[in-house]
């Protein structure tokens, strides 16, 4: 009993001085319903908020729930948020997603996955979202092949290239830089 009573004072105590573990994560300002990311203070390495940054997003994997949203895919729009959250303007936030692998199925539309996968399309939203907020998505064609996912069940807006690596080399080669994750 008084160890309880101790670790829930010390809980107490912490948090009480600690103003990060009070703090909410939050979506926005770009992406509304995806990409809550913490607001962070003080840090030593402080953003360049005058400089364009160009990333590309290599997406591969999908999670084994046919009704979860990628969140491989969401990391795209956190980094949209955490980046206007701390003061970048959004025309300086430059984003593409590259998809291919299992992560193909999260870029049809609901028709198409409903066909497969007996249930909605749990990435529309998110996908709607980023691509309303110029985010290019592009899709791989080998993957389009292999995958069975033809151009006409991809989401309004995603664009086919020749192959995966192929857009991230180019992309690369425009001053995009690669995360993976």
């Amino acid at each position: 009993m008084q160890i309880r009573v101790f670790s829930s004072f010390l809980l107490l105590s912490i948090l009480s001085i600690s103003p990060i573990f009070s703090q909410e994560k939050k979506a926005g300002p770009i992406i509304a319903n995806y990409g809550k990311v913490w607001k962070i203070e003080n840090a030593d390495i402080e953003v360049d908020t005058t400089r364009e940054y160009k990333v590309v997003f290599d997406i591969m994997d999908s999670p084994e729930d046919k009704n979860a949203v990628n969140a491989k895919i969401e990391t795209a729009a956190r980094f949209l948020n955490m980046h206007a959250q701390a003061g970048v303007p959004a025309k300086n936030l430059k984003a593409v997603i590259v998809v291919h692998n299992a992560a193909s199925k999260d870029i049809i539309l609901d028709a198409a996955y409903q066909d497969k996968y007996g249930t909605k399309n749990p990435n529309t939203d998110l996908m709607e979202e980023l691509l309303n907020a110029d985010v290019k998505v592009i899709f791989c064609g080998q993957s389009s092949v292999s995958r069975g996912f033809p151009k006409e069940d991809l989401i309004s807006g995603v664009q086919l290239s020749l192959s995966a690596m192929t857009a991230l080399i180019q992309l690369q080669d425009e001053g995009y830089r690669l995360i993976k994750f």
